[in-house]
């Protein structure tokens, strides 16, 4: 099983909203994990055991194609290395602010 790695850039100007969003994807393009990255350096982190001020999607996934015809949004894959270097960030980052 190999799983998806994306990232997503969201142009826009919702303080509320994040602007970056990191995803590992299972076969069904569900997420599996997430990362959320806020304009104010506020983030968000989420899966099947944390949600810190994010949580997992209840539905499937655009794929990147869908998600591109946006002009909002600007998908791509990333390598599971990267992923996994914002996640443990993240995760550090969830911990300290507990």
């Amino acid at each position: 099983m190999i799983n998806l790695f994306i990232k997503v850039i969201w142009f826009h100007q919702d303080i509320e909203s994040p602007v970056l969003l990191y995803s590992e994807l299972d076969q069904s393009k569900f997420e599996k994990r997430k990362v959320e990255l806020f304009r104010n350096g506020k983030f968000g982190i989420a899966d099947t055991e944390i949600e810190f001020n994010s949580m997992l999607g209840i539905c499937e996934v655009p794929s990147l194609a869908e998600i591109n015809t946006n002009p909002e949004f600007f998908g791509f894959e990333i390598n599971k290395d990267e992923f996994e270097c914002v996640w443990k960030e993240a995760l550090l980052k969830c911990h300290l602010e507990d």
